[in-house]
């Protein structure tokens, strides 16, 4: 099998609009998370939510390919804009080589919304505007990057809910050990505007610690009272080692293994079998002792029954193994179907300057996050090869091992 390799990363995070912002806001602990009074006003039981800017994209595309783009197809270009430069990528190579595009998006709510608000307002179809339906579309990001930045390779959106960005570049990386394809943009975008999370906030699903907005989102505390919304969008560049090595090609680590499971039980309740299974998987895929790995990113989205079982999963895989844990959504709320792909980042960030980011806001264990080593203050420590998490709803479960290089 052909080893894969990262060669550029970029980032539009409520931790920072580059990857040299969020590094110092992991490295700090500052948290991104806000109370949104728009939510309140529209109803929200929580108007907690992650703050990310929707970028001004007038310099830089036209008014024609901005009319296409919903705001995560413009935090995604953005990511890719960084990962592109970040890799020594320029537009002139993608003219000439087939690369793929594979991304994390499971949601274009907003421009929806606006559609049938539209029609039903006006009865008139034509007003909804030319660009419409391809900001509608679940396909959105993909279509958008495809065409302004010409790739083509393979373009597909993975939607496997909150781990659609694991899983993007976990099917990517099998592209590539395959021959199949030489390079890949993988990533995850989220919409965080109010309409993508509204039914989410009605079933409870959130936090309403709104008084202190930086401390709601509590992963493995014992007095976590939901998840916090978040959004924004990763980008990775993967590519065949030796094809990286013959360009000249910056080579930040390799991915080691890819796990993935089904849960096959309840829709929205996590089990601990499903997980495990992912843990394992990617392991073994990777080929390395378990001993080997010096952080484990874990999905732990603040909510009791998630992250207990989360607990159980890791204590089941790495026993009594003290490998630290933490989860960087204590910091960015849960960035949904750019998570999966964002935590890679925020993790690269961290081994790469040599510390662990504490898990902010984690002040008491509970009976199943005892049992692991999760550190609710910075580590300064080195480590090469780490493990990421990501879970989603309908039970799937996507896992990757990364190795510094």
């Amino acid at each position: 099998m052909k080893r894969v390799v990262i060669t550029g990363m970029g980032i539009w995070s409520c931790l920072g609009k580059s990857l040299d912002e969020v590094r110092d806001s992991l490295y700090t602990g500052r948290s991104g998370i806000i109370l949104d009074p728009e939510r309140k006003a529209m109803g929200f039981r929580s108007g907690l939510t992650a703050k990310v800017e929707i970028p001004d994209l007038k310099k830089e595309l036209s008014r024609s390919q901005r009319a296409y783009m919903p705001e995560q197809a413009k935090y995604a270009y953005c990511a890719t804009v960084e990962a592109l430069r970040n890799a020594h990528i320029d537009q002139d190579y993608l003219d000439k080589h087939d690369v793929g595009l594979l991304y994390g998006n499971d949601s274009s709510a907003d421009p929806t919304v606006r559609a049938v608000d539209t029609i039903r307002e006006k009865h008139d179809t034509t007003l909804c505007g030319s660009g419409a339906i391809f900001q509608s579309m679940n396909s959105t990001v993909t279509m958008n990057l495809g065409t302004i930045f010409r790739l083509r390779g393979i373009n597909l959106t993975v939607s496997g809910a909150c781990a659609s960005g694991a899983h993007a570049i976990g099917l990517g990386a099998l592209l590539i050990q395959t021959g199949l394809q030489d390079m890949i943009v993988c990533g995850g975008a989220q919409e965080v505007n109010p309409f993508s999370i509204g039914s989410f906030d009605g079933i409870s699903a959130f936090s309403v610690r709104e008084n202190e907005p930086e401390k709601a989102s509590r992963p493995f505390d014992r007095d976590r009272d939901g998840l916090v919304p978040g959004g924004g969008a990763a980008t990775v560049i993967i590519e065949e080692y030796e094809h990286a090595v013959k360009r000249g090609a910056p080579i930040l680590a390799e991915v080691l293994g890819y796990g993935f499971s089904a849960n096959g039980e309840h829709i929205s309740s996590p089990n601990v079998e499903g997980p495990s299974k992912s843990l394992r998987m990617a392991i073994q895929r990777a080929g390395i002792d378990i001993r080997e790995i010096g952080y484990i990113n874990a999905h732990a989205t603040s909510t009791h029954v998630g992250d207990t079982n989360e607990a159980k999963a890791i204590y089941n895989v790495f026993q009594n193994q003290r490998t630290e844990v933490t989860s960087t959504k204590s910091q960015t709320g849960h960035e949904m179907w750019m998570a999966g792909a964002s935590e890679i980042i925020y993790s690269m960030l961290m081994m790469k300057n040599d510390f662990i980011g504490a898990n902010i806001n984690f002040e008491n264990p509970d009976e199943d996050s005892a049992k692991l080593l999760i550190p609710n203050k910075r580590i300064d420590k080195h480590f090469d090869t780490f493990l990421s998490n990501s879970f989603g709803f309908g039970g799937t479960n996507a896992t990757l091992v990364v190795r510094n290089m």
